[in-house]
């Protein structure tokens, strides 16, 4: 499946996901083109910045897709208070987003959403 998805500041995202490739391939990437600078994550462990003056790459020593610090911070406003960690526009604007995505391929069309 690929979503596209265009933005009202005129960028566009891809997401692409496909269960038929090859297991030695990098299982999640994520690929940010700006500017004429690429930067390139794959396994959220190996960053590698193309175009950038003194960086071309960056390993952690093991995988971190940030759940534990999300818990971390969860917890953390649940006692302590404070602003919400994600924007409530934020939560419905991604919500229609992934509705719009399952309509869109259920029935073969373009999906607006907001």
């Amino acid at each position: 499946m690929s979503i596209l998805l265009s933005f009202e500041d005129g960028s566009v995202g891809t997401v692409n996901y496909f269960g038929n490739g090859s297991k030695s391939y990098p299982k999640e990437m994520l690929e940010v083109f700006s500017e004429g600078r690429v930067l390139r994550l794959n396994n959220f462990r190996k960053l590698e910045g193309f175009g950038f003056r003194g960086f071309r790459k960056f390993r952690t020593p093991k995988m971190d897709k940030g759940h534990q610090g999300q818990f971390n911070a969860f917890v953390e406003r649940v006692e302590k208070g404070g602003e919400p960690l994600i924007s409530i526009d934020d939560i419905v604007n991604v919500t229609q987003a992934s509705f719009a995505a399952v309509t869109s391929a259920a029935e073969g069309r373009v999906v607006m959403v907001g």
